[in-house]
């Protein structure tokens, strides 16, 4: 006689948000973004790399641009620094000596162009949602990165 367990969900997942829904959402996200993107040359990277720069007050420090890489793409160090210098290259962030580096006026316009054309993206599929929906899908996630943040760092002592 075989016997079988219903499968039910752990306590610490939902069949409604999951590890599988969360990264369906990003990847959805992130493949508009690339489309806007390409459309100038940018790639996924490059841009989380130029926003660092464009909110700041200023020249930043390139290892406070890198380590806001590492942080945010789960990258290392080296192909952070990597990307920093393609934006160099281009023209979209230049150096200030001695560890500086600062949004240029074509990295601005890059920066607020490709802002422009996703906000409407964006508003259409954050439409109909509602603030009360979202503010707690934020406190999730929020709360889901700084768990696997830890995690991660856990995995990598």
């Amino acid at each position: 006689m075989t016997t079988t367990t219903p499968t039910t969900p752990t306590p610490t997942t939902s069949p409604l948000l999951d590890p599988r829904t969360i990264a369906l959402a990003h990847y959805a996200g992130r493949a508009l973004l690339e489309k806007v993107l390409a459309r100038h040359g940018m790639t996924f990277q490059q841009s989380v790399t130029l926003r660092l720069a464009a909110v700041a007050e200023g020249p930043v420090g390139r290892s406070a641009v890198t380590d806001g890489i590492t942080g945010s793409l789960k990258i290392d160090t080296t192909e952070a620094d990597s990307v920093v210098d393609e934006l160099i290259a281009a023209g979209l962030l230049a150096p200030e000596e001695p560890f500086l580096v600062r949004i240029t006026d074509a990295g601005r316009e890059a920066y607020e162009t490709t802002s422009a054309e996703t906000a409407p993206i964006t508003a259409r599929i954050y439409a109909g949602i509602s603030t009360e929906d979202l503010a707690a899908a934020g406190r999730v996630l929020t709360l889901i990165t700084e768990r696997a943040d830890a995690e991660l760092a856990a995995l990598t002592e």
